[in-house]
């Protein structure tokens, strides 16, 4: 059982804000801890599986709006703790409902979790859910708003993972799939070159991955889906009094109608998938595409609020239903949990700001860089992250050569940072390979990397 927080305020609904995330430097806590060559945690199986798991609300005062253009609170950001144990090693996943997070936050959470748990830093595996109606975590030292704001985080942190450390216990595991049409691809032909709408007609990954970790009487600990889209039901959205709100939106909704299902006794995790070209169905701030192929955007403001809640309750029944068929199992490979870091070299470019769809691009070499990626095994099961949002394709690609029957492909480790398009946007020249500053091929050569990785834990 997970102790309540106070501070909860389990709500549907949410919105959504501007995008920029923080890039380059967070790869560097991760190297200076558990890269430079492929480093793997993987504890004995003696003693058999262990989990815990934890949440707190990220508490933001009235006094620290308006913060980052946000002037409101609609629904409470998360921290949220997933405690393994397998032998004489720990191995920790956060989630956060965050756009981004910068690396002087990771480090001060890796620091608290560290201290609460006995995990290793190089074992703590960080991750947002990429909401855009989060106020964006700025240095400390930039102001002292931004300070309070890191300060909020870190104390919810320790309320998630002191009640993940009470909580962990002798724990089975199980895995399933369903589908949920709540996504769709962003890239459309618009008059004037590919733009952002609602592309029908492209790659889309419907599929849910559902994850369940039970203790040994069968009552669920933690359940995590991992699903393809970005939260940005309400992103921009202004509302019609001029308020411009923070908000968990979709995974905030989907993860909140989970755990209310089990009437708060497990904590949800979602996982962004290949977000970099998943949009939600359907968006308060959205584009409009003409019979001209000219585009413009229209704000449904406070009307958005029902597009999050139902396409929310959708996404969250979906995983709900497949929970409740998985027959979970412990000892033998069900028992296994490794950490598997290592990074690859690709090459980048000059990354743009797109403000509208082009028909020429020059997309300029710079040189290389290096690309960290992470493998959480357990049992069967697979959890692969990288920092950069991935497309579809890149994604599809990963499961489809994965050795593990149960593969999940993640976005935005270790707070994020821009896209990494597959080769046909830069074709094309999309949002995603403009706002990138990753060359072509770098998607399909981390996807390699990633695949001898996978077959690496298979021997």
């Amino acid at each position: 059982m997970v102790p309540k927080n106070e501070n909860e305020n389990i709500r549907l609904g949410s919105p959504l804000h501007r995008r920029s995330f923080l890039g380059g430097s967070i790869a560097a806590a991760v190297a200076a801890t558990s890269l430079g060559g492929a480093t793997t945690a993987d504890a004995a199986t003696s003693t058999g599986l262990k989990a815990g798991a934890g949440r707190a609300a990220i508490d933001i005062p009235s006094s620290l709006l308006p913060l980052d253009g946000f002037t409101t609170v609609h629904d409470d950001l998360y921290v949220r703790i997933l405690l393994l144990e397998n032998g004489s090693r720990r191995v920790a996943l956060a989630v956060l409902d965050l756009t981004s997070i910068s690396a002087e936050a990771i480090a001060a959470m890796r620091t608290t979790i560290a201290k609460a748990s006995g995990v290793a830093a190089a074992d703590i595996v960080v991750t947002v859910t990429h909401t855009f109606s989060a106020p964006h975590v700025q240095a400390a030292g930039s102001s002292t708003a931004a300070a309070q704001y890191v300060q909020q985080i870190t104390q919810a942190t320790s309320t998630a993972i002191t009640a993940a450390v009470a909580g962990l216990q002798p724990a089975r595991v199980g895995f399933g799939t369903g589908e949920c049409d709540v996504n769709v691809n962003r890239d459309v032909l618009t008059a004037d070159g590919w733009w952002l709408g609602t592309g029908e007609r492209g790659s889309s990954d419907k599929s849910v991955g559902v994850t369940r970790f039970d203790d040994l009487d069968g009552n669920p600990i933690a359940i995590l889906m991992n699903y393809s889209v970005q939260s940005s039901v309400m992103m921009e959205s202004v509302m019609a009094n001029g308020d411009l709100p923070i908000t968990a939106d979709l995974a905030g909704a989907a993860v909140q109608h989970l755990e209310k299902q089990y009437d708060g006794d497990v904590v949800g995790f979602f996982l962004v998938g290949s977000c970099g070209d998943q949009s939600p169905a359907f968006r308060s701030k959205r584009y409009t595409i003409d019979k001209d192929k000219k585009w413009s955007q229209v704000d449904a403001q406070d009307a958005g609020w029902l597009l999050l809640t139902v396409q929310g309750e959708r996404l969250g029944t979906e995983a709900v239903r497949v929970s409740e068929t998985i027959k979970t199992s412990g000892g033998g490979s069900g028992s296994t949990v490794r950490l598997l870091t290592d990074s690859v070299t690709v090459a980048t470019m000059t990354m743009g700001h797109p403000t509208g769809p082009t028909k020429t691009y020059d997309f300029t070499p710079t040189g290389t860089t290096d690309v960290p990626i992470w493998i959480l095994q357990v049992g069967n099961g697979a959890f692969v992250g990288v920092e950069p949002e991935l497309s579809t394709d890149t994604a599809l690609a990963i499961k489809k050569h994965s050795p593990f029957p149960h593969t999940a492909v993640m976005s935005m480790l270790e707070g994020g940072s821009k896209n990494m398009a597959e080769a046909q946007s830069y074709a094309r020249i999309t949002y995603e390979a403009m706002d990138s500053s990753y060359a072509q091929g770098a998607a399909e050569t981390v996807a390699g990397k990633i695949g001898t990785m996978l077959h690496s834990l298979r021997r």
